[in-house]
């Protein structure tokens, strides 16, 4: 269990001063592991500084390879569960397996074939056919302010500015450097259309 416990309503305690929200908030060229980072990062040393130019640790699917920086990349598992709660449906975010829902396949709007719904989802009210890369970008910043200690939402929090954050996300999607990374860019959006 996270080190304070984590309360849905009082988010104090929460960020790099709780273990469970720390490990998942630092970024993937640090070690949350030792105590001196640990402290660093709480301390706002300059070295362990966490800005908008940081990919953090819960983008990855499987963990940072620094050999290879972009594998697993906007993959993490709790990123797919923030986007289901939001645009699916909170129920959702809860199943680890599509077949959990009742059937073969999950669509984008969080709706099992076949089922039959009373009630419209966010994708569905967006009329989502496909999720685009700057729905990943968004749901990113939602979940940095979901595990953070702010009680509101702000642009600037501590060094943290989610808006240079979120044009980071988009301009990783959208400007990529070389054709590899355009393709690596392809591959992260038919991986979270799939």
């Amino acid at each position: 269990p996270p080190d304070p416990i984590l309360h849905p309503y009082d988010k104090t305690g929460h960020d790099f001063y709780n273990d469970a929200t720390g490990r998942l908030l630092c970024p993937v060229d640090h070690n949350w592991n030792s105590s001196d980072v640990r402290q660093c990062i709480q301390d706002y040393h300059p070295a362990y500084r966490v800005t908008a130019y940081s990919w953090l640790t819960f983008l990855y699917d499987g963990g940072y390879n620094a050999r290879n920086p972009r594998d697993g990349l906007f993959k993490g598992k709790l990123l797919l569960k923030a986007f289901k709660a939001i645009f699916t449906s909170p129920t959702s975010a809860e199943l680890d397996d599509p077949e959990q829902a009742g059937s073969n396949e999950v669509s984008v709007h969080g709706h099992s074939n076949g089922e039959q719904h009373t009630h419209c989802d966010v994708a569905g009210l967006l009329n989502m056919t496909s999720i685009q890369l700057r729905v990943i970008a968004y749901i990113t910043i939602q979940l940095c302010f979901a595990l953070s200690s702010a009680n509101s939402w702000q642009i600037m929090d501590d060094d943290f500015n989610s808006k240079v954050f979120y044009n980071h996300i988009v301009d990783f999607f959208e400007l990529p450097p070389t054709q590899d990374a355009a393709k690596e860019v392809d591959g992260i959006l038919l991986w979270w259309n799939w």
